[in-house]
């Protein structure tokens, strides 16, 4: 059972509980079995994600997301991936709990050029700061819809709805998977590092396709590799979960788009993390080899990724 209540995502967790057993031990130890598609990976998300939720939700800094762990000890760790992603004149209006649970690597909704009069959707939405800056932007006209798959994230998002007074938002509870929306039922399609942890993400495509009407904008922020990662790396669930090693190559990004049907495809890098950008992923995952430093460094980065049906 996850601990929650002092911030513990999963088995992949901080602290002297000797029953906890880490999935992404130090390089020390064997290295774990490379994680199984499904549920069980779903699970990891949904425990490490909702961890994060729950510490948005008491005002503090969601530090459990994509480049950290979560050692609900009261420290706030430096997260390379999430840092630093909003201008604080772009979120003005926007309640302080959704920037808290911001966990993404970029600005889609920027990236999107959304306008008004459109109907987007943001592939999980978490606490919801992506959808309530779309909802501003398409105007009362258009609709923002939310989806996510972890209650505790939900929960934040029609909070924050409320604070935020906006009318035209909705939440869907659901799996970017199998998304419960029409074909055809949507302008543009973004997300804030979140494809990279499916487990099958050549369905999550299939199925932005599906539910984009023609012309339809496929314009998200993903972490994206420029190479193969070091095989502890690759393996690690806290990487996984930490948005590294589910990853998809940018050659296979653009291969799967292709195949769901999309043109127009395009990957643009808006950070290569360096050294210590590196270190410190590595690290929040227990992986302390300096060895693995110098063999992912310049092979992960944040990408905007941009197609059209």
């Amino acid at each position: 059972m996850t601990d929650t209540s002092r911030g513990c995502c999963g088995p992949d967790c901080c602290g002297d509980d000797a029953a906890v057993t880490t999935l992404a031990p130090r390089v020390a130890k064997a290295a774990p079995a490379a994680p199984e598609p499904g549920e069980a990976l779903r699970g990891e998300v949904r425990a490490k994600y909702g961890a994060a939720a729950t510490r948005a939700a008491e005002g503090k800094t969601a530090t459990c997301g994509c480049g950290t762990s979560c050692c609900g000890d009261g420290t706030e760790e430096w997260d390379p991936i999430t840092s630093d992603l909003y201008e604080e004149g772009q979120v003005q209006g926007i309640p302080a709990e959704a920037l808290l649970a911001s966990l993404g690597c970029g600005n889609p909704t920027a990236l999107a050029a959304l306008s008004p009069g459109e109907t987007v959707l943001d592939l999980g939405s978490g606490g919801g700061i992506d959808v309530l800056l779309s909802a501003q932007r398409v105007g009362p006209t258009g609709k923002a819809y939310g989806l996510d798959m972890t209650d505790e994230m939900l929960a934040l998002a029609q909070e924050n709805k409320r604070k935020s007074g906006l009318t035209n938002v909705e939440f869907l509870r659901g799996e970017i998977e199998h998304i419960p929306l029409p074909s055809g039922s949507v302008d543009v399609i973004i997300s804030n590092c979140v494809i990279n942890l499916s487990a099958d993400k050549a369905q999550v495509l299939r199925e932005a396709h599906r539910v984009l009407g023609p012309g339809g904008r496929f314009a998200v922020s993903d972490v994206v590799l420029r190479g193969e990662l070091p095989d502890p790396v690759r393996r690690s669930m806290g990487l996984w979960t930490g948005c590294v090693s589910g990853a998809l190559h940018e050659d296979e990004y653009r291969r799967l788009l292709s195949a769901a049907g999309f043109h127009d495809i395009s990957i643009e890098p808006t950070r290569v993390y360096s050294a210590d950008d590196v270190k410190a992923l590595l690290d929040s995952a227990g992986l302390e080899d300096d060895g693995l430093v110098a063999a992912t460094e310049g092979k992960v980065m944040s990408a905007f990724v941009r197609a059209v049906k």
